[in-house]
């Protein structure tokens, strides 16, 4: 909801230029509390690509609309080639970036209205270059707050999972691939804009690309990874995520690990900014992160080193088919926390054995998954709530072993990350294997609680994988995600294990038969066993923001998310629809939009028609100047190489005046 009752009036600076040591020309959007050129208040930055002036410009008036009535100055740059900046954006969270990253925090704090202290604060992208400029140790900087983000760019994020690829990785690519299209605004950098925009076009590159090259973990994805060294953050840190987003095991590692004063926060949320997001309850984000600002900028006591370390929404019975969510907020003085216990179980026939109870004999089990394992697996980070989250689980079990414990006799709650050591071996030199955690209703409905991929190649680290040899059996451990679980007594607990789940992730290069031999197979859950008072938690609020600047919808939302099994040609399917509404920006008379249409297909079982595609459409119109990019990306593979395929299409009006073909063949590694 809009909260109307604001502490001070807010002065917005549309547009204004940072220019950098090198003359390339940053634009920044500026929300000022009145009266703060004569009494200086702290700033909040957010540092992102995704253009200030129409994509993110609704969001963004909420946000720092909201956090300049509460006295702090809200800064939002237009990272160097993206949106109105000067230059060209070729990459993600290149040493660039956080160079121009420190100029602008020094820039920021000399301004007049400025105090001398800045927060940083972002989503995905703003989340990572938060940690990583706080990593640099500006002195400028007082405190972060990183909202769905990673310290480990390899192991961690969009683009690989145990050593696999993530499909994640085609769709992200592509996306950005349709952000570096967009032209900047006319009306913003005047009649230069054409000239910025066919260098852009030109200059941006297929970072997709760049990712395939590197299919280890090497010095590429070692740089800006800040858990190379986690005491290089000094200030304090407030990491949020949500369940359902693709970031939530970051919060728990950046609690381990860093040294300094921190908070951590997951949710029941997707990746979006808590105040804004589903498929759970939504809280009073804005107004938890002027608590922090208060405390770390300005000084005030909130007493937020009183709260928890650790808050999270411990999930209860939830329907696989419906959106919502249940549960409940808990939390842990401490993380790691003494009140989390291992609980082991034997794999055995088909069951869940208590570590204390007799597993009876060892028993050797095979599977050679169905491409179809993964189809109802959801997306690895969900933005759409809705669509992309798994469903009903026996639509996917039956592809693998399965493993179940008897119906509880008293509740269960796990919070943390289950592990599970399988004795394995395969019957080829390269195969991953997919782990699922699933708790079975009493009619037998079973929703994904966790998972993890590993690809076996990578048993030993990402950084030197090696070949298996076929039939030799290797003892490894696969770490599923970070969750919080209350199992109900009467509810089971089932433990799924596939050679494959696609398109989540991309398999193997030929099919693979895997064996497990269950004396040496273990499931270790992390039961909590509370010794925190739940109940006394404070409420979080319901949330709050500034209002929305005036505009009007022209064309609604569509998300859809379409499994397609074709019985006569025996191609199989994954249709995704991702429409952004088509919105007029009424003060700018400025009309944008975004059209995605996604597909992951296979023909017949075989790994080399695995094919991925995506396409984005963007335009941009106002009175006479309509600009519009249309960009196509297509992934498949063979045994032994990947072959990207990939177009680019600029239009004004009717008019295409830049055209880009790309095709690249590039080796496996072991992947």
């Amino acid at each position: 909801m809009n909260d109307a009752s604001f502490e001070r009036r807010v002065h917005l600076i549309e547009n204004t230029w940072i220019t950098m040591a090198d003359g390339c020309r940053l634009a920044a959007k500026i929300w000022l509390p009145e009266g703060a050129e004569e009494n200086p208040v702290p700033a909040v930055l957010e540092y992102i690509p995704y253009r200030k002036r129409d994509h993110k410009a609704l969001r963004d008036a909420e946000i720092h609309g909201f956090f300049a009535s509460q006295g702090f100055a809200g800064v939002r740059v237009d990272i160097r080639g993206s949106g109105d900046s000067e230059g060209i954006l070729r990459g993600e969270y290149l040493q660039q970036e956080l160079d121009d990253g420190l100029e602008i925090l020094r820039w920021i704090a000399a301004q007049p209205w400025c105090s001398g202290k800045v927060g940083l604060f972002g989503l995905s992208w703003g989340g990572f270059n938060g940690l990583q400029l706080a990593a640099l140790q500006p002195p400028e900087l007082g405190a972060v707050i990183s909202v769905c983000s990673s310290d480990d760019r390899y192991a961690d994020d969009v683009h690989y999972m145990g050593g696999c690829l993530l499909t994640d990785n085609l769709s992200w690519a592509s996306t950005m691939f349709g952000f570096n299209s967009c032209p900047p605004d006319p009306q913003v950098v005047g009649e230069r804009w054409r000239d910025m925009w066919l260098e852009r076009l030109e200059g941006s590159g297929l970072w997709i690309h760049n990712w395939l090259q590197h299919q280890r973990r090497d010095a590429f994805w070692r740089h800006a990874s800040v858990c190379e060294n986690y005491d290089a953050i000094q200030v304090p840190v407030m990491a949020v995520s949500g369940w359902a987003d693709g970031y939530s095991n970051t919060v728990f590692r950046l609690m381990r690990h860093l040294k300094g004063p921190r908070r951590g926060l997951v949710g029941p949320w997707g990746h979006k900014y808590p105040h804004m997001g589903g498929p759970g309850p939504t809280i009073d984000f804005l107004g938890e992160c002027v608590r922090w600002w208060d405390h770390w900028l300005k000084g005030i006591d909130r007493q937020v080193e009183q709260d928890p370390m650790l808050r999270v929404w411990m999930h209860d019975r939830r329907n696989p088919l419906l959106p919502e969510t249940t549960g409940g907020w808990v939390a842990e003085p401490h993380w790691p926390s003494p009140a989390i216990r291992p609980r082991e179980y034997q794999l055995s026939n088909g069951r869940l054995v208590p570590g204390e109870d007799d597993a009876g004999e060892s028993e050797t089990l095979t599977i050679q998954s169905p491409l179809s394992v993964g189809l109802f697996a959801g997306k690895w980070c969900s933005y759409a709530e809705i669509t992309d989250l798994p469903s009903d689980q026996r639509l996917e079990d039956g592809g693998a072993l399965v493993f179940d414990t008897q119906p509880l006799h008293e509740d269960l709650q796990m919070l943390g990350a289950a592990e599970v050591d399988l004795e394995i071996s395969a019957d080829k030199p390269v195969a991953m294997v997919a782990v699922r955690i699933s708790d079975l209703a009493p009619d037998d409905r079973a929703t994904r609680v966790t998972f993890g991929i590993l690809n076996l190649t990578h048993r030993d680290g990402h950084e030197d994988p090696q070949a298996l040899e076929p039939g030799r059996p290797y003892r490894v451990t696969v770490r599923l995600n970070e969750v919080a679980q209350r199992f109900h007594a009467g509810h089971r607990i089932r433990l799924a294990i596939s050679s494959s789940y696609w398109p989540l992730a991309w398999p193997a290069p030929e099919p693979v038969r895997l064996t497990l031999h269950t004396a040496g197979c273990r499931l270790r859950l992390p039961q909590r066993c509370p010794e925190f008072d739940d109940a006394s938690l404070p409420s979080l609020g319901q949330p709050r923001q500034a209002p929305t600047p005036p505009n009007t919808l022209m064309a609604p939302a569509q998300r859809e998310w379409q499994v397609v099994h074709n019985l006569a040609s025996n191609q199989v399917a994954l249709d995704v629809v991702n429409n952004d509404p088509r919105i007029r920006l009424d003060d700018i008379n400025l009309t944008f939009g975004r059209q995605v249409r996604e597909r992951y297909s296979y023909s017949n079982e075989r790994y080399d028609t695995l094919r991925g595609e995506v396409t984005h459409e963007r335009q941009f119109a106002r009175g006479d100047w309509d600009a519009r990019t249309v960009t196509r990306t297509v992934l498949t593979s063979t045994r032994t190489h990947f072959i990207i395929r990939a177009t680019l299409d600029a239009y004004e009006g009717d008019v295409r005046v830049f055209s880009k073909t790309w095709d690249e063949t590039l080796p496996r590694d072991l992947v």
